[in-house]
């Protein structure tokens, strides 16, 4: 997968089909991954139910945290883009009533608003 694998474009590509055999465990009856993004440990699953956030823990990778949020549950979500200086972009995502949102940091390799705009789609319906 690399350090950066960008959405896939049908639920039929090889990197969603990659996804759904490294996570379809996680799924309920009639759930499918429909895009997927990975930045280096961590990668955000978009459900047709919700959003899914890997995250791989520990020198070893053997302590994986996974993170469910139905798209009805988030309540804002915010991007910032890095400076020159800094070429880290940011993408924060408030969960219900909760007042420190969840962060998420993105590299070079993977453009912020490409998250922003699956999950935009997801919750701006």
């Amino acid at each position: 997968m690399g350090l950066f694998a960008g959405p896939a474009k049908n639920s039929g590509s090889l990197e969603t089909k990659k996804f759904h055999t490294d996570y379809g465990q996680l799924l309920v009856d009639g759930e499918i991954i429909e895009t997927g993004y990975s930045v280096l440990r961590d990668t955000f699953l978009f459900t047709n139910k919700r959003l899914i956030l890997v995250d791989i823990q520990g020198i070893s990778g053997k302590q994986i945290e996974y993170l469910s949020i139905p798209y009805s549950s988030i309540t804002k979500f915010s991007v910032q883009t890095g400076s020159s200086f800094d070429l880290n972009a940011e993408l924060k995502i408030w969960v219900g009533s909760e007042t420190i949102p969840l962060e998420k940091r993105f590299n070079k390799d993977l453009s912020v608003y490409d998250v922003q705009k699956v999950l935009a789609s997801h919750i701006l319906k």
